[in-house]
């Protein structure tokens, strides 16, 4: 039972993250027919090779149990139930309980007995490879002709996997949980530098410098920040595992992280709610609570004090969420094998991690409180300035709105006239040519502010370029897509497949690849061009608003070597997962198990991935045979260019050998 719950919650997670999911024929079959000593009775051996690393599970086991299903024969009936004739290798969990994996090989048969000269058998072998909690189910297709004129002399003896071979791959248990809160601790500490985190920077300070004047309690509250951030991480995670401990089945939809990511409604409540912190840093309005609940906060109601902290520990972590969330699938999922409290305990590693920087910010302007009296001026220029920042990093989530439902009101140059502008007021507001209503005069420029203007200003010159299609790959992330831009100097517009495919592309979806690469946005005319044009099909799974994807377009993608292949080589699918633009009823998706339809281009892409390749996130990359077989296992984000070079590589390589 534990173990289903704990693969049963990690799923819904990694569904509700942005990550890298597995997606590979992870175990690959062979089959051999064998005599036996009864008469007419003949041996079916499946033989499957498991991907290093990844283990499968025995025909006993009580939830991942490897299987046959809709077996059938011609000629013949079976004789008993298929059995294994490798060994598992045996493995104590944390709980104490012992389990059966079978590593690099597992083998399998059905005894068959002849009512005629030869027989036929049919069916499907069922198999769920895992490696460090990442599970994929596998079906195979088999067709099988027992001939007793082809059956092979059984080997002597029972076949086993050798020992040093299954212990070479099975996981070390012994320090493994302890790695793993280590690696989410450093991942707690980096995502402060992520898009989604780094613009909550500025509100926590701001927010903490006008808490209450009584060090002691301005403490208490930044104490509380930390913890409610720690609590609402931990807390929902660790009541999805209960509640499928406890009652299973869906208990949560992973849709609702998607919503909160990509769809309009709290995307452009964040970008308002960030204008509003702008605007008040600027001095247009204090943001104070009503005075009735003030002065009963100050009669001692502490639990209504903490309302306002609990907030801004929700909004931080609600806004943070489409940077966090993969590395909050990718940790969870790494750290569940069949475990109950892993999860728990690296979401608890994580989220501490994540915390602690904003908690230490908390901290700081009450201690800065106590320079207030000497210079205070410069406390309204440190708010003025975050005013700045916020106007800036704000625009991403109206940015995020405004791709996934293709208004055209933030294309690129605009978003970089608005930094550019913004900017560039902030590097004369540092230097002095520009007050604020709550401004002293600056009479001299200190040096460190002098600083801080040339890093400004210099940023500006770094943006300038931007308008005419330079690249701007350190902000990829922040940046709409270049796509976006109407005028880049010497783009090259790709080679298109078609003229005539392109135009249709264009005008029923208006989406565009980036870097002047041409392809198509539904995975049917892909695989049509794909056959017209005999080269493999390179599928981008994507999304308006996945950073990561942008970066890998413009760290990697843009690669001479990498664009020249993805020109030249293949023939180019983007599914964008999160694009709201509806489909025309024709067009509609209904998916196979549940029999729910898709009625917007998004989900029906997401609903292809996940059914086909048993992805659930960006980016993804899929490379595929004219007739839609995967060649080679999924790649997800990874910046390495050579990497990259040698998965498309590989791609053509096993194209060619088909």
């Amino acid at each position: 039972m534990r173990r289903f719950i704990t693969a049963f919650a990690a799923a819904l997670i990694c569904a509700a993250a942005f990550a890298q999911t597995l997606s590979t024929q992870l175990v690959t079959w062979s089959t051999h027919v064998e005599s036996t000593t009864e008469a007419d009775t003949y041996r079916i051996v499946f033989t499957g090779k498991i991907a290093p690393g990844y283990h499968t599970y025995t025909l006993t086991d009580e939830f991942s149990a490897t299987s046959f299903q809709d077996m059938a024969i011609e000629g013949g009936q079976f004789a008993g139930e298929p059995y294994e004739l490798s060994t598992p290798t045996e493995e104590v969990d944390s709980f104490g309980d012992t389990v059966k994996h079978y590593y690099n090989e597992i083998v399998i048969a059905q005894d068959v007995k002849l009512d005629a000269a030869t027989a036929k058998v049919t069916g499907t072998i069922y198999t769920n490879a895992c490696t460090g909690g990442a599970c994929q189910s596998e079906y195979h297709d088999f067709d099988v002709t027992v001939d007793p004129e082809n059956a092979a002399t059984p080997a002597t003896g029972v076949f086993q996997a050798p020992e040093s071979d299954s212990s070479a791959d099975a996981p070390k248990k012994a320090g493994s949980i302890w790695a793993l809160i280590i690696e989410a601790i450093l991942w707690g500490f980096a995502m402060l530098l992520t898009p989604c985190v780094f613009p909550m920077v500025p509100m926590t300070v701001s927010f903490f410098m006008k808490g209450s004047e009584n060090v002691a309690h301005g403490r208490f509250k930044a104490l509380m920040y930390g913890i409610f951030i720690v609590l609402l991480y931990t807390v929902p995670i660790s009541v999805i595992i209960m509640m499928t401990k406890l009652i299973g089945g869906d208990a949560v939809t992973a849709d609702i992280f998607n919503w909160l990511s990509t769809h309009w409604l709290p995307n452009i409540i964040f970008f308002i709610v960030f204008m509003v912190f702008a605007a008040s840093f600027f001095g247009a309005f204090e943001i104070t609570l009503p005075q009735s609940i003030v002065n009963k906060s100050d009669k001692g109601s502490d639990k209504k004090g903490l309302a306002g902290v609990f907030f801004m520990a929700l909004t931080l972590v609600l806004v943070s969420f489409s940077c966090t969330g993969p590395i909050v699938g990718s940790v969870l999922i790494k750290s569940t094998q069949g475990e109950f409290w892993e999860p728990m305990v690296t979401m608890l590693a994580f989220s501490t991690a994540f915390a602690l920087p904003f908690t230490v910010l908390a901290f700081s302007p009450s201690l800065l409180k106590k320079f207030k009296r000497s210079g205070g001026g410069w406390l309204n220029s440190v708010k003025v300035v975050l005013g700045f920042i916020e106007v800036a990093l704000g625009l991403k989530f109206l940015s995020v709105a405004d791709q996934t439902y293709h208004w055209g009101i933030l294309d690129r140059e605009v978003y970089l006239a608005i930094w550019i502008v913004v900017f560039t007021l902030l590097g004369l507001y540092l230097l002095g040519k520009i007050r604020f209503e709550h401004d002293e005069p600056v009479e001299h420029i200190s040096v460190p502010r002098l600083g801080l203007a040339i890093a400004v200003l210099s940023f500006v010159v770094y943006l300038i370029p931007g308008m005419w299609g330079a690249p701007l790959k350190a902000l990829s992330g922040y940046m709409p897509p270049i796509t976006t831009q109407d005028f880049v100097i010497g783009q090259n517009t790709g080679t298109a497949h078609s003229a005539e495919a392109t135009a249709t592309i264009d005008s029923e979806y208006g989406l565009h690849l980036p870097l002047g690469l041409q392809g198509y946005f539904k995975l049917e005319d892909g695989l049509k061009a794909a056959k017209e044009a005999g080269k493999p099909v390179f599928v981008d799974v994507t999304g308006h608003g996945c950073v990561n994807c942008r970066e890998m377009e413009s760290r990697v993608w843009s690669d001479p070597k990498v664009l020249e292949m993805l020109k030249n080589d293949f023939v180019i699918v983007a599914l964008y997962t999160d694009d709201k633009q509806k489909l025309d009823k024709e067009d509609y998706v209904t998916d196979a198990e549940t029999g729910k339809v898709y009625k917007d281009l998004g989900r029906a892409n997401s609903y292809t991935a996940r059914s086909l390749w048993n992805v659930n996130a960006q980016p993804n990359y899929v490379l595929l045979s004219p007739d839609g077989e995967m060649l080679v296992p999924v790649r997800g984000y990874d910046l390495s260019i050579e990497g990259f070079v040698s998965f498309l590589q590989s791609g053509l390589d096993a194209f060619k050998t088909k």
